[in-house]
């Protein structure tokens, strides 16, 4: 007897349809499964044989044989369960009816009970594309599921409810089409708590507003990791577009819950500093998403910058410009995407107060310089903006007047958002740090003056191609934020003073 199932399969980010297949003949008893199965679906053996028996149902004595087809391609995980055991019911001829049209994905339990598997976002969205009508998915997935629509989603608690519905006895009803609510501030850590700093507010505000990286320097204790953490309260929300291609990033790691079927605000990663390079990059021997992916199109934080391994540091140099990560293994080649901020904060010196205007750093000078040199000049070029957090003056501290909110500065972001997503309407650029060398200079177009002082300080600062481009896109923010549509002189003086630390404390 020959019966054949759809089922979906992923590596990496990348979906792909999975036939199951099943022959059920005479012979030696046997229950053997083919088609580069992993050890975890190998075990699929055991708990399906337990689930028929918790559905009262005897395992055919007999020789039963399952196919993955596509035979030359590696399967993983426990993703094909639901669908082996709806191929054994269709072999057996317990379940009559065709299922031409559906897919089953899903891990079953030794007493029939199905549970959530990762990954379960981009299969669908597969299924979708292929023309599959009807996905049957954990119910712990289905929210997850069900944010995509035009496919019928199906959850399922246990192998007896699929049963019941194939021999339409009880048949189950397809979920509806969940839609995220609009991601909500009033919880995260606002602006309004950081007493002073207002050049570095101001810095970051531009950061927010063009999606450019920052890296901020200064004595312990000025703020630096406070003002970073505080980032997300000012940056835009995430388009739907964008919300699920960070979710399929989240699924296939299993970081989402049914209470948070899809990410609404942009993430924020904060690893810490003796993150591995597979942990920062990406890697394993099926290439999972590391913390660069995790947090695409959101913030990536790095706490004590130079406290961080300088070949991890260094993998971050090729992401930062591709917005890609590319991980090659014997298994097969993974490209995981990584449109991110970078904000990065540091001390100046191990002490923490070198160039502190008050207190006296108690570090050799060939210490400063090994600290400092943990930071690359190329990785260093890649930062836009790098700003000195100066120690906070005790009348800031004791002040009774308010800060200005996030809530505040977020009005400013979102309008200079709203100016960059018109100007680049059809070009594929979400905003001006992405913007690319071959429209540059049609996209930031400079007045006389601007032009002049851009070339005073490119000659006088000898400044790198790269390090030219990020002060042009940066200017081009500044402008946007001050409603101007082309750049100005004050525009390109706010820009550079905010590429002069590398000069203060890498001079040497």
């Amino acid at each position: 007897m020959f019966a054949k199932v759809s089922s979906l399969g992923l590596f990496g980010l990348n979906a792909f349809p999975v036939d199951v297949e099943i022959d059920i003949s005479r012979g030696n008893p046997q229950f053997e499964v083919v088609g580069l199965p992993d050890t975890v679906v190998k075990e699929s053996r055991e708990r399906i044989r337990a689930a028929l028996r918790s559905c009262s149902i005897s395992f055919p004595v007999a020789s039963v044989m399952i196919n993955l087809a596509p035979a030359d391609t590696k399967k993983s995980g426990s993703v094909h369960d639901m669908a082996i055991f709806m191929a054994i019911l269709r072999g057996m001829r317990m379940i009559s009816e065709d299922l031409e049209g559906c897919s089953f994905i899903g891990e079953i339990s030794l007493n029939g009970d199905i549970r959530r598997i990762n990954g379960v976002l981009p299969m669908v969205m597969l299924a979708r594309e292929l023309g599959i009508k009807s996905v049957f998915v954990p119910a712990d997935n289905a929210k997850e599921a069900s944010v995509i629509d035009g496919v019928d989603i199906y959850a399922v608690n246990n192998a007896e409810e699929l049963i019941r519905h194939f021999r339409n006895e009880e048949l189950l009803t397809p979920c509806e089409h969940y839609t995220p609510p609009e991601a909500a501030y009033n919880e995260t850590l606002d602006f309004a708590d950081v007493r002073g700093q207002q050049s570095a507010k101001k810095a970051l505000e531009i950061a927010a507003a063009g999606g450019h990286n920052a890296l901020l320097i200064g004595s312990p204790g000025s703020g630096k990791s406070m003002l970073a953490k505080r980032m997300p309260s000012i940056l835009p929300p995430l388009t739907f577009e964008e919300a699920l291609e960070t979710t399929k990033i989240h699924s296939i790691s299993g970081l989402l819950t049914p209470e948070t079927p899809i990410i609404t605000k942009r993430p924020f990663r904060s690893p810490h500093h003796t993150i591995s390079s597979a942990g920062l990059a990406g890697g394993g021997s099926i290439p999972h998403p590391g913390e660069v992916s995790l947090a695409h199109n959101g913030l990536l934080f790095l706490d004590e910058l130079a406290e961080f391994d300088r070949k991890t540091l260094e993998i971050l140099r090729q992401p930062l410009e591709d917005r890609k990560v590319t991980i090659a293994r014997a298994s097969g080649t993974i490209t995981y995407p990584c449109t991110i901020m970078l904000i990065g904060a540091m001390n100046p010196c191990p002490c923490g107060y070198y160039g502190h205007p008050k207190r006296k750093c108690i570090c050799p000078k060939n210490k400063v310089a090994g600290y400092l040199s943990k930071i690359s000049g190329p990785l260093l070029d890649r930062f836009d903006l790098h700003i000195e957090v100066a120690p906070v003056e005790f009348g800031d501290l004791s002040s009774k007047s308010k800060e200005e909110s996030s809530a505040e500065i977020r009005k400013r972001v979102m309008a200079a958002r709203a100016i960059q997503e018109e100007r680049f309407k059809g070009t594929g650029i979400a905003c001006n740090a992405l913007i690319t060398p071959d429209k540059l200079q049609e996209l930031c177009p400079m007045d006389d003056a601007a032009e002049t002082l851009m070339k005073n300080v490119f000659d006088r600062l000898g400044l790198s191609a790269r390090a030219y481009d990020r002060i042009l896109k940066v200017s081009r923010t500044i402008a946007d934020i001050d409603g101007s549509e082309v750049i100005r002189k004050q525009h390109v003086a706010e820009a550079a003073q905010f590429r002069s630390l590398d000069r203060k404390y890498w001079a040497e």
